[in-house]
């Protein structure tokens, strides 16, 4: 039925991004997904957009990152 809740997006339409490699560097930034330690603890309150931003910030972030070279 249109308009029903069901319709609605929910705050879990945007996954975590999180790819169970957690490590976080000096500036308190994950290696795995590129977020900020505020975004990970604050993740499940975030709003849609709140969560559209953090993707998008965490992109830059991890487009940034060098691989290490052993």
């Amino acid at each position: 039925m249109p308009g029903s809740c069901k319709d609605r997006p929910t705050q879990e339409a945007i996954p975590s991004p999180c790819v169970r490699n957690c490590c976080l560097n000096d500036d308190d930034v994950c290696l795995g997904c590129g977020r900020t330690l505020d975004d990970i603890r604050n993740w499940t309150r975030f709003s849609p957009q709140e969560r559209d931003q953090a993707l998008v910030r965490a992109r830059e972030r991890t487009s940034q990152f060098t691989l290490w070279k052993f």
